[in-house]
C-alpha cells in the first residue's frame, strides 16, 4: 500500500481487455521471435526489417505493460496515452508490413523433405499466422484506447492524431522505395517530390513528438498549437497534390520515363517498381492528409459548436 492508500500495482493494467490485449501482444511477440530464432530463420535487408519490427515491439510492448503495472507513467514528464496509443498505432501498421513481406520473401509452396525443408516451410507458416494474429492484438488496443463521444483524451488517441501515424508511416515507406533505385535524381521536378516528401514526414514526428511530450501549451507560439497543426495539414495536403501529379508525369511519361515495366527487369531491384511503389504511396498519403484536414475540421466545428 502507498502512503495514501493505494495499491503499488495496478490490477486494472492486468484485468481488463486493454491488459488482455497487451499480454496476448506479449505471448505472440515472444513466439514469433522464438519461432524465428529457433528454425525459420531470416536473411536479407527484408528478413532483418522482419525481425527488427518483432523484437521492437515486444521489447516497447514489454515496457508499456510493466509502466502500467507499477504505476510509474505518473511520475513521468510525458503524456504517457498519447505516447501508448501512437506506438500501438505504429505497431499495428509495422506488423502488417511483417506480415506481408515475411511470406512473400521467405515462404515457398514447395519443400525438399531430404534436407528438412519442409520443417523450416512448417516454422515460417507458424511465424506468418501468429505475425497475423498479433496485427489484430495491436489494432484492438488501438481499438480500445481511441477517442469515444463524451470522454476526454489526449490528441493521438483522435482520427486525426491517429491519421498522422500512418502518414509518417507511408512516408517511410516513400523514402525506402526512393532509396531502392527510383532514379530520382534524373530530373529537377523529381527532387521537388523528395523535398515535399521530408519535409511533410520532419513537420508530422514533430507534432506527433510535441504532442506525446505534453508540451504544446509551451511553445512559443502567437497561436493555438490546434490551429498550428490544421494550417500545417491543409499545406500538407496541397503539397502532397502537387507531388501527386508531378511523380507520375516524370516517372512514366514517354518523355521523360517508361510507361510500362521494362523486359528483363529483376524483380527484387527495379528502378520502374520503385517508381510504381512511390506514385501509389503519394496518393494514399494525399488521401490521408485530405482526410485528416476534414477531421481536424470537424473537431473544431464540434467544439465550437459546444461552446
Amino acid at each position: 500500500m502507498d502512503p495514501q492508500g493505494g495499491h503499488y500495482l495496478n490490477k486494472a493494467a492486468v484485468l481488463s481487455p486493454l491488459g488482455a490485449a497487451r499480454m496476448l501482444q506479449l505471448l505472440l511477440g515472444c513466439t514469433i521471435i522464438a519461432l524465428v530464432a529457433h528454425s525459420a530463420g531470416y536473411n536479407h535487408a527484408y528478413g532483418i526489417y522482419c525481425m527488427f519490427v518483432w523484437c521492437f515491439c515486444f521489447a516497447m510492448t514489454l515496457l508499456v505493460f510493466t509502466m502500467d503495472v507499477t504505476r510509474l507513467p505518473c511520475c513521468m514528464p510525458i503524456s504517457w496515452d498519447n505516447l501508448t496509443v501512437a506506438f500501438a498505432m505504429l505497431a499495428t501498421l509495422m506488423y502488417v508490413a511483417a506480415s506481408v513481406v515475411y511470406p512473400v520473401y521467405f515462404l515457398r509452396s514447395q519443400c525438399s523433405k531430404s534436407n528438412g525443408g519442409c520443417e523450416v516451410r512448417n516454422y515460417r507458416i507458424a511465424v506468418t499466422v501468429c505475425s497475423s494474429f498479433c496485427c489484430f492484438a495491436y489494432a484492438a488496443e488501438v481499438f480500445l484506447t481511441r477517442a469515444k463521444p463524451g470522454h476526454v483524451v489526449g490528441y493521438m488517441a483522435t482520427m486525426s492524431g491517429l491519421l498522422k501515424v500512418v502518414q509518417a508511416f507511408v512516408a517511410c515507406i516513400i523514402f525506402g522505395a526512393l532509396a531502392n533505385g527510383s532514379e530520382y535524381n534524373r530530373h529537377i521536378p523529381t527532387h521537388y517530390c523528395v523535398v515535399v516528401y521530408s519535409l511533410c514526414f520532419s513537420i508530422t514526428v514533430v507534432v506527433i513528438a510535441v504532442t506525446v511530450s505534453g508540451k504544446a501549451s509551451a511553445l512559443p507560439l502567437h497561436f493555438p498549437f490546434d490551429r498550428f497543426v490544421i494550417i500545417y495539414t491543409f499545406l500538407a495536403t496541397l503539397l502532397y497534390l502537387s507531388a501527386a501529379l508531378v511523380w507520375p508525369i516524370f516517372s512514366f511519361d514517354r518523355k521523360y520515363g517508361t510507361p510500362g515495366r521494362p523486359d528483363g527487369c529483376p524483380w527484387e531491384n527495379c528502378p520502374w517498381d520503385s517508381k510504381l511503389v512511390v506514385a501509389v504511396f503519394t496518393h494514399v498519403n494525399m488521401v490521408l492528409y485530405f482526410c485528416d484536414l476534414i477531421y481536424s475540421q470537424r473537431i473544431r466545428f464540434v467544439s465550437h459548436s459546444a461552446a
